[in-house]
């Protein structure tokens, strides 16, 4: 399990940069790289981060993590 954990910290940390850019520069890197927002690629990157994002709420309870 560690490793979808750190899997999901990842791609959760490559949103966050990607969302601090928009907010920032008006840039989005994932499109820029995958050539636009409807691009099916970047449609997948997008979904992949939502996915890593709610995983990453189940952290939140995780009671070894707290004990860690």
């Amino acid at each position: 399990m560690k490793i979808v954990n750190r899997i999901a910290l990842i791609l959760t940390i490559i949103g966050g940069i990607n969302w601090g850019l928009i907010g920032l520069f008006k840039f989005d890197l994932v499109a820029w790289i995958f050539s636009g927002q409807d691009s099916v690629m970047s449609r997948i990157i997008y979904s992949l981060v939502g996915i890593a994002a709610l995983w990453c709420i189940s952290l939140l309870f995780n009671n070894r993590m707290i004990e860690d």
